[in-house]
């Protein structure tokens, strides 16, 4: 067959750009292109797959189409096509389960060798069997901690300690190596979420509207003073010891809160809907689950905090961590996934 005059050289479907940078399954993709929509002699809707994988439509136009990640894709070529008329192919970047049954209410946190650590929240006022899973480099799940008291925050302190906090009790846990549980510090009020400066201080948001500074002698200060929030507090540090903050709030659009070492707060990025967790990349570049330009995921803002994009495709996301490989963590309420970015993420100590 001469492949210059075949059925799918003339009419076969022009795929030409995917966006966003990648997907979890529920989210989508954009396409562009050409000739996805056939109209002669009627109207047809395209097969749309992730390699082997049959996925949906939620719109469909001559140059441009919107493709849902099915469950149970994987990182794969995705292809359109007519029967035997098949396009050519985009590669697509779909983030597969590491663990399930979870529930997270911000980012997951990752320790020096590269096992990651992920909450089981519950509900407010309950204990749960396991509060924290640990996820081995190999992707074994392995139970971690028992007995804390609704979860709210992960973060790793320059000695090697996992540090947690605790919404319902108010209170900041220190954990081991080996999981063995102390109080670090009481009186947090709604404990949300958690930091350390470069100088080992520890920051905790209070979901009233404090965020505390606690310093190595656990000396107590409050540090900024924020609107309430209806949800939690999530904090990151940048380079320059500005910890950025961001919070849900009974707004519909929402900051991300600039707090420079002397304590002033400014907007560092507005527009967001309900703001959650967030990282930092080694060129400064900020990564925050959000919804943006209607659509929820992970967003990406640019170092000074003047260009925005939508990144990662995904529902429920919640929060993220980088990993030492390029890869990161997604968390969703229930889920925790692993993508491969190439991307450096921002030492967290």
């Amino acid at each position: 067959m001469n492949l210059l005059h075949s059925t799918r050289a003339v009419n076969a479907p022009l795929l030409q750009t995917l966006t966003p940078r990648a997907a979890i399954p529920g989210g989508t993709f954009e396409l562009r292109g050409e000739r996805l929509l056939r109209s002669t002699p009627e109207y047809v809707m395209p097969n749309a797959s992730f390699g082997e994988t049959a996925a949906s439509l939620d719109l469909i136009r001559d140059t441009r189409a919107i493709v849902r990640v099915p469950q149970g894709a994987i990182s794969s070529d995705l292809t359109l096509g007519y029967g035997d008329s098949l396009s050519n192919v985009l590669h697509a970047n779909v983030g597969v389960p590491m663990a399930e049954e979870l529930h997270l209410i911000s980012n997951p946190a990752v320790d020096s060798t590269g096992n990651v650590y992920a909450m089981v929240s519950g509900p407010r006022g309950e204990r749960v069997p396991v509060s924290i899973f640990r996820i081995d480099r190999d992707m074994q799940v392995r139970s971690f901690v028992r007995d804390l008291l609704n979860v709210s925050a992960l973060a790793f302190g320059p000695d090697g300690y996992l540090y947690s906090s605790s919404r319902s009790e108010g209170t900041v846990y220190r954990i081991s190596p080996e999981g063995a549980i102390t109080t670090f510090t009481e009186g947090m009020g709604v404990a949300t979420g958690l930091a350390f400066d470069g100088e080992g201080n520890l920051f905790v948001g209070d979901r009233s509207g404090t965020i505390f500074k606690i310093n190595s002698e656990r000396q107590i200060f409050v540090y900024a003073t924020l609107e309430p929030s209806v949800a939690a507090y999530h904090l990151a540090f940048r380079d320059d010891g500005v910890l950025l903050v961001s919070a849900p709030t009974t707004l519909s659009s929402h900051p991300i809160y600039a707090i420079d070492p002397d304590g002033s707060t400014r907007e560092f990025f507005h527009g967001l809907g309900r703001p959650q967790g967030l990282a930092l990349d080694i060129e400064g570049n900020v990564y925050i689950a959000a919804s943006y330009r209607g659509e929820r995921g992970i967003v990406r803002i640019a170092p000074d905090g003047h260009d925005a994009e939508p990144f990662i495709s995904g529902n429920d996301l919640v929060g993220l961590c980088f990993l030492d490989d390029g890869c990161a963590a997604l968390a969703t309420n229930n889920t925790l996934f692993h993508i491969d970015l190439g991307i450096e993420g921002r030492p967290l100590v």
